[in-house]
């Protein structure tokens, strides 16, 4: 069970903007379904072959997976890289879990967080 989305608005509107600020996770720029305006969204990225996956704590209903999933690409800014993400998906658990780190499990796990996240890096084949 994702996190209630109202608590998904106050952490866009007031955490993570200081996030941005203070550098402390990979950020994603993606375009405004509606508006064609850019988003900047702090994340926790983990690499996996040919790409990146995502932790959906708001589940896919969120502005900023719906955005992405529009568009069908996002620009991420990670260990000072910018790295260019196309084929956005929902992945389940079984798909997602034997990529994610160890102690990347834990948190989905208690949360029972069931949809993922995955990405293409620019120019490479989607997996799976």
């Amino acid at each position: 069970m994702p996190m209630p989305l109202w608590w998904g608005h106050v952490n866009k509107r007031i955490f993570n903007p200081m996030s941005i600020r203070r550098g402390s996770y990979p950020v994603l720029t993606h375009v405004g379904r509606t508006s064609g305006r850019a988003y900047r969204t702090p994340l926790d990225a983990f690499p996996v072959p040919g790409g990146y996956l995502f932790i959906l704590v708001y589940g896919s209903r969120s502005d900023w997976v719906r955005n992405v999933l529009a568009t069908g690409h996002a620009r991420l800014h990670a260990d000072g890289k910018d790295i260019d993400l196309t084929a956005p998906r929902i992945v389940g658990r079984d798909e997602a879990f034997p990529d994610l780190p160890d102690n990347a499990k834990r948190a989905p796990r208690l949360l029972r967080i069931t949809e993922f996240l995955r990405m293409d890096t620019a120019g490479t084949q989607p997996s799976g």
